[in-house]
């Protein structure tokens, strides 16, 4: 049997516009809860939320914005967000999503990039000098003509600045049938999203996403979690990310729940209290975030009783979290998904009734109308199930290219239509795909290829190592060697390599036990929360001298 599946449904797609399916939403639920901002205190039904959508809609028409243009977003979490995102998927904008830890060189490349016209900006803060780079940005950047402040301070002087407010003014002077014509126009094909994938070589690339893509990627996200308008979802993780906007926003605003953002950033207990103060019936994050949930010192103490379901995405879980979010935090229904930008992003998820092994083990099975197979690396053929290959997935979730970028189109879009995802990957003979790593990061020790994964879950085991990421480093004898980079509980001795040898003796293969440590506070993660082993190989190799060394 050959690794390959689909995903038939008897569920079509839906083949309308992101604005246009909120409309219908908004009048099945108008007095619903939609969105709910906890630290302003601020909250709006279905109904308020769609007129705020439409009054920034209004005023970026009063602006001449086109169908078309490229708007983009950099801010950390936060109610606008939500309402730009909405209102420019309203009016036939691409809504540019920036990436707010960028400063001003990454900023001006992506306005360039894509030729964006407008910026909507965060006012400056105590992590970020927004105000002062979007300056840089309008005044060496032809391309881009207006910049828009969120907030009231930024005191917009400069020759095209706005600051919020006085978008939503203009908007009184267009008449509401302005808008309704320039929806009529739009279609589910349009592109309407550029999300800029942050790769670990190169410049970003700009991954143009359609209402097609993403309305339909998040509204089955929603069906699998059986979301209803009863639901009440937390959402930890960046709106900036394909992660907090389409399993987030789309997700919850096609099914009429209510979204629930505890603050600009994570911090696990303001997760916890949204939660416990809002009712949260579902909780977002990545592996990292619940663990810094579980480890808070006052956790038994937040009632969070009203949890059935989550998502866990940007990385597996070790067992044992997975573990105590199911039986500490109530989320017996928490799902598993994976995916990439470049897939809308969810193409593989947990069902509500796989075992916590297959939650923990596997990344689920294919999404409804999708198709996955696994394919030697070397030669492009569909591998028999249960061998390792690159991941690679087709249907209506992938991008229709990256943003005038043919030739990198061409070479992540096969002439198939299929999109390799440089993961590698397993498939059993029930249709669950095991992630083994990124390609990039398998390493290679005297012609072993070994996947990370697979120790790193092993290791969990020690009772003094609270997390634990695998690298290879440079060797001359074996061309690569294992490092175990580590986080130790609090209050554990410290773990050298020796202590890990000995602990994998007998239990791992000898040339899959590490032979360096490196007991590190934290890892490098970027906003989204993904672990970037990149960084932590560069940073391992400039310190191995000063390392332990066990000698195998």
């Amino acid at each position: 049997m050959l690794s390959y599946t689909d995903a038939p449904s008897d569920q079509p797609l839906l083949e309308c516009t992101i604005g246009d399916h909120f409309e219908l939403i908004v009048a099945r639920f108008p007095d619903r809860d939609a969105l709910i901002e906890v630290a302003t205190g601020r909250q709006w039904t279905y109904r308020e939320l769609n007129v705020a959508v439409d009054s920034l809609a209004l005023g970026l028409l009063a602006l001449g914005i086109e169908r078309g243009d490229r708007i983009g977003i950099w801010s950390p979490n936060c109610a606008e967000w939500t309402i730009v995102q909405y209102a420019t998927a309203k009016i036939g904008a691409i809504l540019v999503n920036v990436n707010p830890a960028f400063r001003t060189v990454e900023l001006e490349y992506v306005v360039r990039q894509c030729g964006m016209r407008m910026l909507i900006s965060a006012p400056a803060d105590k992590n970020s000098e927004y105000t002062a780079m979007a300056r840089e940005a309008l005044a060496s950047c032809s391309e881009l003509r207006e910049l828009v402040f969120l907030g009231t301070d930024a005191d917009p002087t400069h020759a095209g600045e706005f600051d919020y407010p006085h978008v939503l003014d203009a908007g009184r002077d267009v008449s509401p049938l302005d808008l309704r014509d320039r929806m009529d126009e739009l279609t589910a094909q349009n592109p309407i999203n550029l999300q800029y994938t942050s790769g670990t070589t190169g410049f970003p690339k700009g991954a143009t996403l359609t209402h097609r893509n993403i309305l339909n990627n998040g509204f089955f996200i929603g069906e699998l979690l059986s979301y209803t308008e009863l639901d009440r979802v937390v959402l930890p993780v960046p709106f900036y990310h394909c992660f907090g906007m389409v399993i987030g926003n789309l997700n919850i605003y096609s099914h009429g729940a209510a979204a629930i953002i505890p603050g600009r950033g994570f911090t696990a207990s303001a997760a916890l209290h949204a939660v416990q103060d809002h009712g949260g019936t579902s909780l977002y994050g990545v592996p990292t975030m619940f663990m810094a949930e579980l480890a808070l010192p006052d956790f038994a103490e937040f009632d969070l009783s009203t949890l059935r379901t989550g998502v866990m995405a940007g990385s597996t879980c070790p067992v044992a979290v997975m573990q105590r979010v199911i039986d500490e935090m109530n989320m017996v229904d928490v799902a598993i998904c994976y995916g990439m930008t470049e897939t809308s992003p969810v193409s593989t998820m947990t069902r509500s009734d796989d075992t916590i092994a297959l939650r923990t083990s596997t990344v689920g099975r294919t999404m409804p109308h999708l198709e996955n197979k696994i394919v030697d690396p070397g030669t492009g053929e569909t591998a028999p199930r249960g061998e390792i290959g690159e991941l690679c997935t087709r249907g209506y979730s992938v991008i229709s290219g990256y943003w005038n970028e043919p030739e990198k189109t061409r070479e992540a879009i096969d002439d198939e239509s299929w999109i390799h995802t440089g993961d590698l990957a397993s498939m059993d003979a029930d249709g669950y795909i095991t992630v083994e790593g990124r390609i990039k990061d398998m390493v290679i020790r005297g012609g072993e290829n070994i996947y990370p994964r697979e120790i790193e879950e092993f290791l969990y085991r020690h009772p003094s190592i609270h997390d634990v990421q695998v690298i290879g480093v440079p060797d001359e004898k074996y061309g690569e060697e294992l490092m175990a980079c580590i986080i130790l509980k609090p209050g554990v001795d410290p773990v050298t390599a020796a202590d890990l040898a000995e602990f994998c003796h007998g239990r791992l293969a000898h040339f899959k036990i590490p032979r360096f440590t490196d007991v590190r506070e934290s890892f490098p993660l970027t906003v989204s929360g993904k672990i970037r082993k990149i960084d932590m190989r560069n940073e391992a190799i400039a310190r191995m001298k000063a390392l332990a060394e066990v000698d195998l």
